[in-house]
């Protein structure tokens, strides 16, 4: 394993066991506070406070999977793994909206107030700080390492420090309209739905393979050009991503008079300065001018 991926997991294992620690320390807190007030949203606020450390406990587990090298059976690494668990964690952030949503309609129905104290004010401005805080370490994390899961975990404990900021503004309000209470648990149910919803879409995407960004599309091609002049035509790119992983395949376009040697030197040469300059695995597929197929007239083929 090279310095850069050790440096990269250990920063995802020291932001996976702060927030298992911190969550289970404002779970308990925040728990407790909704119990003496009766408020279902603080309860709420609080078993998403505990979810934010399942979410943790999957980024330990993705992290260690996805440093683990490349085998026989996966010849590209274990880096979606990493992929995979942001979408668990989308998942497990859905089934917490749907049940603090149902609670919340629940408490509609039934009239139910509930009685807040200085307690839970002191209770929810302290977790509104602590939390926001580890939002902002994990997405400094996320900006060093590039793992989507921390990225996960960072909106997991933004959505927890934004719905605590929601609860300390009803609490003001929550003495005097006794309906205060269950609105502001279904609004955070649907605050946290929209987060998940977020963080599995952006994992979905590139396991599903995209097309390569424009900016990416113009680099490459201006490297190619370098080594031969403008005669070499770049098409059809394809970008597969596997965590820290990332490979790029595309078709080059080589003069009708070059050799086969002449033409599997330059893309040799290409395919390493890609590696050195952009730490993406090229795979180039060559060939002859006038022979080349009209891929834009295919539906499924990027560019």
């Amino acid at each position: 394993m090279n310095t850069t991926k050790t440096k990269n997991a250990n920063l995802s294992y020291i932001e996976g066991w702060l927030s298992i620690g911190l969550n289970i320390l404002l779970f308990a807190m925040k728990y407790w506070a909704g119990i003496v007030s009766g408020s279902i949203a603080i309860i709420a606020d609080a078993w998403h406070t505990l979810s934010d450390s399942i979410s943790s406990i999957f980024v330990l587990i993705g992290t260690r999977v996805s440093e683990k090298p490349p085998d026989k059976r996966h010849p590209f690494g274990h880096g979606r793994a990493e992929l995979v668990t942001a979408i668990l964690i989308g998942m497990f952030l859905m089934f917490v909206a749907y049940e603090f949503s149902r609670e919340s309609i629940s408490n509609l129905l039934r009239h139910e107030s509930a009685n807040f104290g200085a307690v839970a004010i002191i209770v929810t401005i302290i977790s509104i700080i602590i939390k926001e805080a580890m939002a902002q370490f994990a997405f400094w994390a996320f900006r060093r390492t590039g793992y989507r899961s921390l990225r996960a975990d960072a909106w997991h404990h933004r959505t927890d420090a934004l719905s605590s900021l929601i609860i300390l503004l009803g609490i003001l309000l929550g003495r005097t309209v006794w309906w205060v209470d269950g609105l502001l648990g279904l609004f955070v149910g649907l605050m946290i739905a929209y987060a998940a919803v977020n963080i599995i879409r952006d994992a979905v995407d590139p396991l599903m393979g995209r097309i390569a960004g424009g900016k990416m599309l113009e680099q490459i091609t201006e490297l190619c050009n370098r080594h031969s002049g403008d005669f070499l035509r770049a098409h059809h790119f394809h970008i597969h991503e596997y965590g820290s992983h990332v490979e790029i395949t595309f078709h080059l376009v080589f003069p009708a008079q070059y050799t086969l040697r002449q033409a599997h030197t330059i893309a040799n040469q290409i395919e390493l300065d890609v590696r050195n300059t952009y730490n993406i695995e090229a795979t180039i597929h060559m060939e002859p001018e006038g022979e080349e197929k009209d891929y834009r007239s295919e539906k499924q083929s990027f560019y």
